[in-house]
C-alpha cells in the first residue's frame, strides 16, 4: 500500500493545488481509488510542483471544493 503524502496542512492555492501536499483537489479526493500506479505518478511529480508553487498563497480546504472534486471524478 502507498501511503498519501498528506501532512495535514490543508490549503488551497488559485488552482486548487493543496500547499501542504501538494496533490491537485482531484488527486487527494480520489486518492484512496488510485491505482498503486497512478500514485507513483503523483508522488513523482511532486518535487517539480513544490518548485513551481514554492510562494504561492493558500485557503483552507472546504468542504464545498471537496463536493467539487468528488463530482468531477464521479465519485459522488
Amino acid at each position: 500500500m502507498i501511503q498519501s503524502p498528506c501532512v495535514a496542512r490543508c490549503g488551497l492555492n488559485d488552482e486548487d493545488y493543496c500547499m501542504g501536499c501538494l496533490r491537485h483537489i482531484d488527486e487527494i479526493v480520489g486518492w484512496s481509488q488510485a491505482s498503486d500506479e497512478r500514485k507513483l505518478e503523483i508522488l513523482a511529480s511532486l518535487p517539480t510542483r513544490r518548485k513551481a508553487l514554492e510562494g504561492e498563497n493558500n485557503q483552507p480546504l472546504s468542504r464545498a471544493k471537496w463536493l467539487e472534486s468528488e463530482a468531477r471524478l464521479g465519485l459522488d
